[in-house]
């Protein structure tokens, strides 16, 4: 249920209806749209008879009183019309602003780092993507250098003024990464992980969240569901690419998810060109085609000597190919309606 107060109620009116929201067995959410409070309300809404709710029209500080029909409620719409804008160190995510992230697949050295971070930097990025942990398919792969690499991280975005992003898998790198990194990032395979997602939905840190190589539309938005109900309003959805019979690429970019997701939810959402693709080659078109669509920012893979990454090297762009992407990417944001 959404309950949409009057411009003039104040704490007072909020709090009074908390509670009795709460005397249902219920919870309320706060949220703010454009000029109006609104006091989204989830749990076993079903089980309460409409008489109680249309009691609700009688306090003070009400306007209206209405249902949510999706089943994501807080990121839905319905919840919150206006596009919701995440500010992370005096960046910008979503809105009228288009995101440029860019780095490694993985933090591999100090020295591999601060180069990657450096290159970011000049080619106009604002974020530093880097994995500190990385579940890999073998167990022989590499997997990351740990807490050391969210250290390494740290360091770099510091000294690059750049935020970072990286990836946690349980409570141990959630921890860690805790006190390193701007933007906690859940991985594809970990979407429905959902105690991870409520863990990460207790963060005080933006979470971002990448789409399942399987996942449908609505099972992406209501694993997003899961982090907003569990506290944290700051969530950053990601198209990555899903599996498909196409068998000339890693995955294929849904872009078409980008607008279907912007009418449906009020939440930013970014592509992930460089796990769709496998290959670098194809990267700039189809972040071409993600800033057309709607995204709100971009997410690439660029590592300062790609043949002797570690992991994903083949679709990891070279640093003078990121100058070239990110280039492209600033001259054709104003043609629709967006800024770097």
């Amino acid at each position: 249920m959404r309950i949409v107060m009057t411009r003039g109620a104040g704490e007072k009116e909020f709090v009074r209806l908390e509670q009795e929201v709460r005397t249902l067995g219920l919870t309320p959410h706060r949220i703010r749209d454009a000029d109006r409070n609104i006091l989204t309300v989830t749990g076993n809404v079903g089980s309460v008879h409409q008489d109680r709710w249309d009691r609700f029209r009688c306090f003070v500080g009400v306007a209206e009183v209405g249902a949510i029909a999706s089943r994501y409620k807080l990121a839905s719409r319905d919840a919150k019309q206006t596009d919701t804008v995440i500010e992370v160190r005096n960046r910008t995510l979503g809105g009228n602003r288009f995101a440029l992230i860019g780095g490694p697949c993985a933090v591999e050295s100090r020295e591999q780092i601060l180069r990657t971070a450096e290159g970011v930097k000049a080619a106009g990025g604002q974020f530093l993507r880097g994995g500190a942990v990385k579940p890999r398919t073998s167990p022989h792969s590499f997997q990351g250098l740990g807490e050391e690499g969210y250290r390494l991280l740290h360091e770099a975005g510091e000294r690059f003024d750049l935020a970072t992003v990286s990836e946690v898998v349980d409570a141990e790198t959630v921890a860690m990464a805790r006190d390193h990194v701007d933007i906690i990032q859940v991985g594809s395979r970990n979407m429905q992980n959902f105690s991870l997602l409520t863990m990460v939905g207790r963060e005080a840190k933006p979470v971002l969240l990448k789409r399942g190589a399987s996942a449908t539309l609505e099972e992406f938005l209501l694993s997003a569901e899961y982090i907003l109900a569990a506290g944290n309003d700051k969530v950053i959805l990601c198209e990555r690419g899903i599996r498909t019979f196409s068998s000339f690429q890693r995955n294929t970019l849904d872009v078409s998810i980008i607008p279907e997701i912007k009418m449906r939810s009020h939440l930013p959402v970014l592509a992930d060109p460089s796990h769709a693709a496998g290959k670098r080659d194809v990267i700039h078109p189809l972040s071409r085609a993600a800033l057309a669509a709607g995204a709100d920012g971009i997410m690439v893979e660029m590592h300062d000597q790609p043949e002797q990454a570690k992991s994903d090297g083949p679709q990891s762009l070279h640093p003078e190919e990121l100058v070239d992407l990110f280039g492209d990417m600033i001259r054709l944001a104003p043609w629709f309606d967006r800024t770097i």
